[in-house]
């Protein structure tokens, strides 16, 4: 199936996050020449694509507009881009902690407003993208989401905005705590007699490797662990220690509860 790009996608502001979703774009064929790059700076993004360090006089009709900036930002952009935007062009913020009635409020001529959370493995087409849309949105409008965030990865819609926090504390804030886990992973291993690079070459293949198999799997994780371990062998004696009270699941909540409240936080301090 051909995929499908806007008929031109203007970026207001393109840092890591953002910067890494149009760079995976560009890697799988969107044409740099339909992307606009709004960039105080005015520093180059990549061949081919146009940046801009003011507002355009006008959008091209159906455009698609991704709000890239920081969260703190927004009513200065809006106050220059809402008055561009029209009932044709499409929003799509990956701004924390803001929710849809908030953009919708600055920007009054557009009916198709979306959020969007993505994570870091975007850049390698194997990210996950957090959705919501209210019941405003059109369905090509959804569609044309769809289809871009395809190559990133996958694309997880939730039918409730009160999610979004605890979607991005799973997803979007995910990557850092796996990273913790896997240094965890690695020093644990020089700990126990490896060395310490050794240790970080096998901890990082393990994981990769493991998640592979969960994702290709139709057992569910606890399954495949319980199938790793036989009975009275040393994969059994590790599982009993983890396995022994809910301490690392009650770690796991936590940490996401403290991500997600953050972001409700962000919210009601805008």
């Amino acid at each position: 199936m051909t995929q499908a790009w806007p008929a031109h996608l203007f970026m207001a502001g393109c840092g890591n996050m953002a910067g890494q979703m149009l760079a995976r774009w560009l890697a799988c064929g969107l044409d740099p020449a339909r992307v606009t790059v709004l960039r105080p700076s005015g520093r180059a993004v990549a061949d081919g694509v146009q940046v801009v360090t003011d507002y355009p006089a006008s959008l091209p009709a159906q455009a698609m507009v991704m709000l890239g900036m920081k969260p703190y930002q927004l009513d200065d952009v809006a106050v220059s881009l809402a008055p561009l935007c029209m009932a044709d062009t499409r929003i799509v913020s990956i701004l924390a902690g803001t929710p849809v009635a908030d953009l919708r409020q600055r920007f009054p001529a557009v009916r198709d407003v979306i959020r969007a959370m993505p994570n870091l493995p975007v850049a390698l087409g194997q990210g996950v993208t957090g959705l919501y849309a209210d019941r405003d949105v059109s369905p090509a409008a959804r569609s044309a989401v769809d289809a871009i965030i395809k190559p990133l990865g996958a694309a997880e819609w939730i039918e409730e905005e009160g999610q979004f926090n605890a979607l991005t504390a799973l997803s979007g804030c995910g990557p850092a705590f796996l990273f913790r886990f896997i240094d965890a992973f690695s020093r644990a291993g020089a700990a126990i007699g490896l060395s310490a690079d050794q240790a970080a070459r096998m901890a990082l293949a393990t994981v990769q490797g493991s998640a592979n198999l969960a994702a290709q799997a139709e057992e569910s994780p606890a399954t495949l662990a319980d199938r790793v371990a036989s009975p009275g062998g040393m994969t059994r004696e590790g599982l009993n220690v983890l396995d022994a009270d809910d301490r690392l699941l009650n770690l796991l909540i936590d940490t996401l509860a403290a991500a997600r409240d953050r972001g409700e936080e962000i919210a009601r301090a805008r």
